[in-house]
């Protein structure tokens, strides 16, 4: 009888265990499956800001050293504007996609404008475009503000508009033909733009964490 009980016992003890183990298991896969798709979501949103900045670049090389394919350039630059909101649309629809990409691009034309004004040494033109350029980075920034509650709007504006002293630095460099200024810049650019995508990465883990979950 107390080796009936006895067994009783072992076999329920093992039932217990068995499941806390299956559950333990369950949980650490649910949570592995979770953070590859934040991975993902990181990674891609890494791609997209570093190829803004790289295509920059080539737009600022192009307009400053008069290389040909500037038009090519600006087009594909344009593209990646596209493909950040589109990025979004998953998340928060396709009117706020396509609303970062009209101010994206923006973003982009003016950036051009700025180049063009400072290559030309044109105070007054480069004055104009910096002023709308810096405004179209605070609707930037407000704009992120309001889409996400973990996207705080002061520090997208502080993030865009570091980006933008940075692309100043590339361009100045250029044109004094400081190279190895020029390179530094393009190199602090890319670092500081992969802090901002991993920044609006998590932001979006954050507020739709059931769309990260298996």
């Amino acid at each position: 009888m107390k080796t009936m009980k006895l067994s009783s016992v072992i076999v329920l003890m093992v039932i217990l265990f068995s499941g806390t183990i299956s559950a333990q298991m369950k949980s650490a896969h649910e949570k592995s499956i979770s953070a590859d798709k934040a991975t993902e979501l990181k990674l891609n949103m890494r791609v997209l800001w570093q190829e803004h900045v790289a295509w920059t670049r080539n737009v600022i090389l192009c307009i400053v050293d008069g290389l040909p394919g500037t038009d090519q350039a600006v087009n594909r630059l344009l593209k990646n504007q596209d493909d950040i909101g589109n990025a979004v649309k998953p998340f928060y629809g396709g009117e706020a996609g396509n609303q970062l990409s009209t101010l994206l691009r923006e973003h982009i034309t003016v950036a051009a404008e700025v180049v063009k004004a400072a290559k030309a040494n044109d105070k007054t033109a480069l004055d104009d475009a910096n002023k709308r350029w810096y405004a179209n980075a605070d609707q930037i920034g407000e704009f992120l503000g309001k889409a996400n509650p973990n996207w705080n709007a002061g520090e997208m504006k502080k993030m865009m508009h570091d980006h933008l002293k940075l692309l100043t630095e590339e361009v100045v460099s250029r044109i004094k033909k400081d190279y190895d200024a020029d390179v530094a810049s393009y190199d602090k650019s890319q670092d500081q733009i992969s802090q901002m995508a991993d920044m609006l990465a998590d932001g979006i883990v954050k507020q739709f964490p059931e769309k990260f979950k298996s």
